[in-house]
């Protein structure tokens, strides 16, 4: 398959090529996602084809407004319009009760879907012109950092998929927050760009899933993407120190062994002279570790490293996506000092 390379200026094709059950590598404020026609089932399982995604991982409709909602969700609670009115578009994904037109693909045969609305004005333009949902997870190869330039998502995407759209480097640069609206209280599936501090500005109680801090268990099925498997990894395995950033970047320079690569904030990086590095950004800088967190991942990937060192963020604010997505990539292996 030849992939094609679209610009800005492409809308209209890359609408098109979606509405005709086509696959789309299609920028958003957290990270690119693999888009097809959400209600064309073929072209569903097309994504999870490209990708080599487990079948029992759901999938996220991206649609341009919440007046969308009705047309693909039943039992909307009020609070999914207080937060829509607070975070959409945004990085918000929204879990609502499906309609039957909503196929099983989409949800892996669950009787919910997830719903976002994304503020890139390249991909609410995309909505918008093909005027279907888009079902779309992160467009990387399963299990690998998630892209946030379209040359990540071409490196993992090319010939697998029919176009491509540019719209430069992601704002956000870690995946939607997921919450979960048909249970009382609401539950955090999944930390993302929308903070659990905001959300409870506007829910009051919200329940913190487990699977947010630890790994699923065999049995267990996920209600939500990137809950159940081992995410975002490098080929190197990952290890995760967290605590005070001074001592964190103490131990791994202590521990690191030569040729070891080292994931660190700004202010740590001449710790480590003779290693393979990538700065996070600078320690009290959440907003700028959450830009460079699949950078630096994927970094290591074009290197000879067989191990990695990550410094890691506290939980709060959007400390806790890092650090989710870190400890995944790290399949939970943790150090804390």
């Amino acid at each position: 398959m030849n992939t094609k390379r679209l610009t800005e200026q492409d809308i209209d094709e890359a609408a098109a090529i979606l509405r005709e059950g086509g696959l789309v590598g299609i920028p958003t404020e957290t990270v690119y996602g693999l888009g097809a026609n959400g209600l064309n089932e073929e072209a569903v399982a097309h994504i999870f084809e490209a990708k080599g995604r487990p079948q029992d991982n759901p999938l996220i409709l991206h649609i341009p407004s919440a007046d969308h909602l009705e047309r693909y969700c039943k039992e909307i609670p009020l609070t999914a319009y207080q937060l829509a009115e607070a975070y959409w578009p945004g990085p918000l994904t929204m879990i609502l009760k499906r309609k039957p037109i909503v196929p099983d693909v989409v949800t892996a045969g669950l009787d919910t879907v997830g719903m976002r609305c994304p503020s890139h004005p390249v991909c609410h333009a995309i909505l918008e012109a093909a005027d279907v949902p888009v079902a779309a997870p992160s467009g990387n190869t399963s299990g690998r950092p998630s892209p946030t330039t379209a040359a990540h998502m071409w490196e993992d995407m090319d010939g697998k998929i029919d176009a491509i759209v540019d719209g430069g480097p992601c704002s956000v640069g870690v995946e939607s927050t997921i919450i979960d609206l048909t249970e009382t209280p609401a539950r955090l599936l999944r930390p993302g760009g929308i903070t659990l501090e905001q959300l409870e500005a506007v829910l009051g109680e919200v329940a913190v899933d487990p699977a947010v801090t630890r790994l699923m268990g065999a049995g267990e099925k996920p209600k939500a993407p990137g809950m159940k498997y081992r995410h975002y990894a490098p080929k190197a395995p990952v290890t995760v120190v967290t605590g005070d950033p001074k001592k964190s970047a103490e131990y791994i320079a202590a521990h690191a062994a030569p040729g070891d690569g080292i994931i660190c904030f700004d202010e740590f990086a001449p710790l480590f002279g003779s290693h393979y590095v990538e700065q996070l950004g600078p320690a009290g800088d959440k907003g700028e570790q959450a830009r460079h967190i699949f950078d630096a991942l994927r970094f290591f990937d074009h290197t000879p490293v067989t191990s990695i060192w990550a410094q890691c963020p506290d939980a709060s604010g959007i400390g806790l996506a890092i650090s989710n997505r870190l400890n995944k990539a790290a399949g939970f292996h943790i150090i804390e000092v």
